[in-house]
């Protein structure tokens, strides 16, 4: 039975239209005929929504109890026993309730592929694996249900629901979205406008690249090899000369002039030794491409031009940028120059730039020889030169009246055997030895027009001549062969030097690696497999390029393949490699292990980390619990106990400061309990502010309730601009801050609390005259279960600060320690200014949502 197919609707957030778009295609696909079936759609309540399933087929759920609460999930045995041609899954991405077949809805959704049913469903670009650390840097929200990208990625339509930030937040407004209750939260946190522009961004990225990624493959199976321009891709040429730098710039700038551009400089190291490049200008040109976006590429070539091309096309780029030539006038005579054969070998399709820079024709140097690899043309040149050119010879030579002599023959013909050998290589000029052989013996020995020689001495001429030619043709080619080897081996260390160093700058990942591989050999896959003993399967640690219908699932279905141990091997696909390519192949293998292993130790390190902290933290709170939580227990304990004494008559004196005990001890535990709370949201990232514009006066005042009457002095400007603040969080990290300074402060000095404007931002500086604190330890004191000095009053277990500057950051505030002029430390509260509003003074109540 063949697969079924699937089709999602992407969108940039929730409400952008992803399921009315679904629904709307199951209508059109029914009216056509089509049987499609609803497996599960959820509406939210939205009346739009919950309308466009009126006329469809709607498969009854699967009720599921869990915790007491009676849940309903996606029948997939309801969907199989009806065997729809369509079936259409809301929410791609969504968690099961335990006891479900599965425990994601993507796994439900392979299954009725895997059993012939086409599959419409829809996810957010949130919700996708890789993109979790990144949504979680925009909106602040750690993303809990998601989907593997490769589910994504391999539908066989993605279709994007894209709506602007603006009337998102218009239908939000409208109550077509979420509940009345939850709008004004909803606007205020993760619907905010920067929030859904960097989503809807996300999200036409990720799209752009899928829809790259499907025109690779179209063109790759349908071998088109011309540029299709529908994406600027500018291909910088690099030699490794110092005009490298000028022609990134400009393309650079050429890039900017259009949206989406991309720049990708490439240099090709040629294995015949003709360029000569400076590691050290590659390096830093290679930086340069990356600070400004480009990628850096290093290939092998033995023709720049077409190498160059070949990248160009592979790519898909649109223009290719390279400089003026630095040969001198004289040197063109080696060949019209890279510059001008991509040029005219480009087509229609390529645009290619020739950019002048402060290196035109200051000279580069002779050309080395190019070495057993000589190309066709100069092979074929060598051929013409070693047997034709001894026939002209003749001819020339026959027809003068009065010729040079047989010693000056000889030395012209030994001379077309020489160049035949620069041309040709060794072939081409044995045969013009033995053609230069005969000829001399046929018209220039005596008796002419035979091949006897009378003369012994002429013999002995033509012989010697042979021997030198013979001699001439072998050291010219064992000379380039050793040429080669030496060029060969300086590429080799080039790229070997440039893998060391990325991959000890810890630039290289296992993905970049492969790409690396990939484009250095020209192959059309690289994939690193891995198996956990000799008869396990194989599986793919790694991979980079297209598979193009030969998936590598064993190391035996690649064209080369490389082990690295025991049960590791690299596999390439795409063209059988050369023995003397392998040992550099065998280097980026075991480079490839170690990046591997290197990953998995940093994924395993940071897991310790992590653990390491827990147990810090739990150890901490232990210790408090046992300590800091025990004291006012015990105090309030006996208080009680003394109260409900019977042996003693306790005067009204006596009670009223014993229920005060028991009030301060309760408060204390209150205090502390609740910045442990806190610090618990803090580290699992549950603290949402819910912004208001607001004074700082209508806060602070309210902050002070827990401190002793009079031992705050403020000093709160009424022209103060508003900040935009979460008035809860606001008074917490304050109450915390100010009890902090006066739990440290001298008996009869107050904390001095004052507020200024700093541009667009408004301070909030708590100044005591305590002791201070050194400033190797001003940031530590931050720090959970911190009490600089020991705390020597016992109050608190040190997360009061902690607390305080996570609310301050939570707000997109910071908040520091410095130094009071005279004694003392100043903590410094900095918060954002509401732009362009003067000062109000709101009804609502201060909250904070957590």
């Amino acid at each position: 039975m063949a697969r079924g197919k699937l089709r999602i609707y992407l969108g940039a957030a929730p409400g952008v239209g992803k399921t009315y778009a679904m629904l709307s295609e199951a209508h059109r696909r029914v009216e056509r005929g089509t049987d499609a079936v609803v497996a599960f759609v959820e509406h939210h309540g939205r009346p739009r929504t919950e309308v466009m399933l009126h006329g469809l087929e709607q498969l009854q759920r699967r009720e599921l109890e869990y915790r007491g609460t009676v849940f309903t999930e996606m029948d997939v045995d309801a969907v199989l026993e009806r065997g729809p041609a369509v079936a259409l899954v809301d929410e791609l991405a969504h968690t099961n309730v335990p006891g479900s077949r599965h425990g994601k809805r993507w796994q439900d959704v392979e299954e009725l592929l895997e059993a012939g049913i086409d599959v419409i469903s829809t996810v957010n670009i949130q919700h996708l694996e890789s993109l979790g650390d990144v949504v979680e840097s925009i909106t602040g929200v750690r993303q809990r249900e998601t989907v593997p990208d490769e589910i994504v990625r391999r539908a066989d339509q993605i279709e994007l629901v894209d709506m602007s930030p603006q009337a998102i937040r218009r239908r939000m407004a409208h109550g077509n979205i979420y509940q009345p209750d939850k709008v004004d939260a909803a606007l205020s946190n993760y619907f905010r406008p920067g929030n859904l522009t960097a989503l809807r961004e996300l999200a036409l990225l990720w799209v752009a690249d899928r829809v790259d990624e499907y025109l690779q493959e179209y063109r790759a199976e349908h071998s088109i090899r011309s540029t299709w321009q529908a994406r600027e891709r500018i291909v910088v040429g690099l030699t490794g000369g110092p005009e490298g730098r000028t022609l990134i710039r400009r393309a650079a700038r050429m890039a900017a002039k259009g949206s989406g551009s991309e720049v990708l400089a490439v240099y090709i190291a040629r294995s015949d030794g003709l360029t000569s490049a400076s590691p050290k200008e590659l390096a830093v040109q290679r930086t340069l491409v990356e600070d400004l976006g480009g990628t850096f590429h290093h290939v092998i070539g033995d023709d720049i031009p077409s190498a160059l091309l070949e990248f160009a096309r592979g790519v898909n780029a649109t223009q290719i940028v390279l400089g003026s030539s630095r040969r001198k006038a004289w040197q063109y005579i080696f060949g019209p120059g890279v510059g001008a054969t991509v040029a005219r070998e480009s087509g229609p399709d390529l645009d290619v730039h020739i950019v002048t820079h402060d290196e035109v024709a200051k000279g580069r140097g002779l050309p080395v020889a190019r070495g057993a690899r000589l190309g066709r043309t100069r092979i074929i040149a060598g051929w013409l030169v070693g047997v034709a050119g001894p026939a002209l010879l003749s001819l020339l030579l026959t027809g003068m009246a009065n010729g040079p002599g047989l010693a000056n023959d000889v030395l012209l013909f030994l001379f077309l055997t020489v160049v035949a050998a620069l041309l040709g290589g060794q072939l081409p000029a044995l045969a013009s030895a033995a053609v230069g052989s005969l000829l001399l013996n046929f018209y220039f020995t005596p008796p002419t027009h035979t091949l006897t020689v009378s003369d012994p001495k002429n013999l002995v001429a033509i012989v010697v001549f042979f021997a030198v030619a013979v001699s001439v043709a072998s050291v010219v080619d064992l000379a380039a062969r050793r040429t080669h080897q030496a060029a060969r081996l300086r590429a080799e260390s080039e790229i070997l030097s440039f893998l060391a160093g990325s991959v000890l700058r810890g630039e290289t990942t296992l993905d970049a690696l492969l790409e690396r591989v990939r484009e250095t050999f020209g192959m059309e896959t690289v994939a690193l497999l891995e198996r956990a003993g000799d008869v396990e399967p194989w599986t793919c640690a790694g991979r980079a390029g297209s598979d193009h219908g030969r998936p590598l699932i064993r190391p035996e279905d690649a064209d080369v393949d490389m082990p690295v141990g025991d049960h590791m091997a690299l596999a390439l696909t795409g063209r059988v490699l050369p023995a003397e390519d392998r040992r550099v192949l065998a280097a980026f293998a075991a480079q490839a292990a170690v990046v591997l292993d290197r990953q998995r130790l940093v994924g395993e390190a940071e897991r310790a980390r992590e653990l390491a902290e827990g147990n810090r933290i739990r150890t901490a709170l232990l210790a408090a619990v046992s300590h800091d939580l025990r004291t006012p227990l015990a105090s309030i304990k006996a208080s009680v106990t003394s109260l409900r004494s019977d042996d003693v008559a306790w005067s009204q004196e006596d009670e009223a400061e014993l229920l005060a005990g028991i009030e301060a001890g309760a408060d204390r535990l209150d205090h502390l309990v609740g910045n442990l709370l806190d610090m618990s949201r803090l580290q699992t990232g549950t603290v949402t502010p819910l912004f208001r514009e607001i004074d700082l006066d209508e806060v602070v005042p309210m902050a002070l309730g827990g401190v002793p009457e009079g031992s705050v002095t403020l000093d709160i400007p009424e022209e103060l601009p508003i900040v935009a603040v979460d008035p809860g969080l606001l008074e917490r990290s304050v109450a915390n801050l100010v009890e902090n300074a006066v739990k440290y402060s001298p008996d009869g000095t107050q904390v001095l609390v004052s507020a200024s404007a700093l541009g667009d931002r408004v301070e909030l500086r708590i100044a005591d005259r305590g002791p201070g604190v050194p400033d190797s330890a001003k940031d530590r004191i931050f720090e959970p279960f911190q009490r600089y000095g020991d705390a020597p009053r016992g109050a608190g277990v040190g997360l009061g600060l902690a607390v305080a500057r996570g609310f301050a950051e939570a707000m997109g505030g910071t908040l520091a320690a410095e130094d009071t002029p005279g004694g003392g430390m100043t903590m410094v509260l900095t918060l954002r200014a509401a732009p362009g509003r003067p000062p109000s003074r709101p009804d609502l109540p201060a909250q904070a949502t957590t």
